[in-house]
């Protein structure tokens, strides 16, 4: 538990069966997590072998896509005060969420951010153009929303607050690789309370199923702009 509250990490993979372990047991040693859940969405077949040596559950979701399975993550971990989703690939340090749970005392969605130069190690996937790809995103997003500085419209490590999730669920629609950026969408929209924190970007075990090719990224960099532009026409 994290002061009192029951702490969840829900743990999406795909392509991550060499480095979810590592991740796992990083988190577990923290001390402070009840529940670590992995949503094998219809991953490498390594996955689940890996998993069944740690303290994680594993749950399987068949529908395809990183907001489908968020979003039966976060239906499976109910009973938790609080939720971290972390993508399980080596990019992020585990540790680094004892820099985001703090935040939660005053909003509900603690966000992490990997554009800060001081915190990109050597040979992470955090080139020019999509660090800065990411920082015109996150300006826009400001400007249309009038919402809190950001910086970073695609980084997956993030704490969110029981309140937070039941304010935002009904609001979800997505399944595949934006719902991370449609969830800070929709917290900036109901004004549910946000703030960015940096963390550390790290190079990655294994090739990205998106970020690993510069046209996916393009176009997924194109789907965002698109989902900005829709969210903010809605009505509150």
């Amino acid at each position: 538990m994290w002061n009192g509250k029951r702490l969840a990490v829900i743990l999406p993979t795909y392509n991550e069966a060499d480095s979810i372990a590592e991740c796992i047991n990083a988190f577990h040693e923290l001390g402070i997590v009840d529940d670590i859940l992995v949503v094998n969405n219809n991953a490498h077949p390594d996955t689940s072998p890996a998993v069944a040596r740690t303290f994680a559950r594993e749950v399987f979701e068949p529908t395809q896509g990183y907001g489908a399975a968020i979003r039966r993550g976060f239906s499976e971990t109910a009973l938790s005060d609080l939720v971290c989703v972390c993508e399980p690939d080596a990019t992020f340090d585990p540790r680094d969420i004892l820099k985001l749970l703090p935040f939660t005392e005053d909003v509900d969605l603690v966000l992490g951010s990997r554009t800060v130069q001081t915190f990109i190690f050597s040979g992470a996937n955090m080139g020019v153009f999509l660090r800065w790809g990411n920082w015109a995103v996150a300006k826009f997003t400001e400007v249309l929303f009038n919402t809190v500085y950001l910086s970073d419209v695609g980084c997956t490590f993030r704490v969110i607050t029981r309140a937070g999730i039941d304010r935002m669920t009904p609001e979800f629609r997505g399944n595949g690789s934006s719902f991370g950026f449609e969830m800070m969408l929709h917290a900036a929209r109901l004004r549910v309370p946000l703030v960015q924190v940096p963390v550390k970007y790290l190079p990655r075990v294994g090739e990205s199923s998106v970020t690993g090719d510069r046209k996916k990224t393009f176009r997924l960099g194109m789907a965002m702009v698109g989902l900005l532009v829709r969210e903010r026409l809605r009505r509150k």
